[in-house]
């Protein structure tokens, strides 16, 4: 097991109680979707799965450790070399190329200046995605679906065992969308990469090994598998 989540809970003041007892485990190589309405907590939980929000209550193990037992310093380190992060709206920077965006985990986990090594494999990445011909192209000359793909290559660049994708075809038409997909799925197949998606698209959770349904703060049961 790769992730396990139990007991979860968040609640904002207000109150607003988003997740109320979350439990559930991520297999390592899985291709998993967290589905259901807006607002039922899926980004969320995502949030607290990948070490990005504190939770008000329960643990996530993750390869063994409870991240949030862990200091903040080495739960950073977790999320850097060992996660990967890709969101709706891309987050690219915009005054650096394509490559600059993608070598930017490498540098911060090497602590130093970029190298040769670290931008040769930068390039393997965005040659893998079909790329290559964009590596020193800005994100504001690329299209839509070549952004989202330059930011699935920096969450790849440490060589995480798990990529968290946020609505990661939100903001694109439905042809990029499944384009986007078709790259996770063959990261998937190619690396044995675990990916957890969160999604509200029915089509896009469809297409993976298994759908985790929430609705107001809870799992739907039963999840969804194929």
């Amino acid at each position: 097991m790769l992730i396990e989540a139990i007991n979860i809970h968040k609640a904002y003041p207000g109150p607003l109680h988003v997740l109320k007892g979350v439990d559930l485990s991520i297999d390592a190589g899985e291709v998993v979707a967290i589905s259901g309405p807006s607002g039922a907590g899926k980004s969320t939980l995502l949030h607290i799965l990948g070490g990005l929000d504190l939770p008000n209550e329960g643990q996530v193990i993750f390869r063994g450790q409870n991240l949030y037992g862990l200091t903040d310093v080495k739960r950073a380190q977790a999320r850097n070399t060992e996660m990967g992060f890709v969101f709706q709206s891309y987050h690219l920077l915009p005054e650096l190329t394509a490559l600059e965006n993608v070598v930017l985990p490498a540098m911060i986990k090497e602590n130093s200046r970029k190298t040769s090594t670290i931008e040769f494999a930068g390039l393997k990445l965005l040659d893998q995605l079909g790329l290559g011909p964009r590596a020193l192209h800005r994100p504001n000359q690329l299209s839509g679906g070549e952004q989202q793909r330059v930011a699935i290559a920096r969450a790849l660049m440490n060589g995480p065992k798990v990529v968290f994708c946020d609505e990661p075809t939100g903001n694109l038409d439905s042809v990029s969308g499944h384009a986007v997909m078709d790259t996770l799925l063959g990261l998937n197949h190619s690396h044995r990469v675990t990916v957890v998606i969160v999604t509200h698209d029915e089509k896009i959770a469809s297409r993976t090994q298994r759908v985790i349904a929430m609705k107001d703060g809870l799992l739907e049961t039963p999840v969804l598998s194929k």
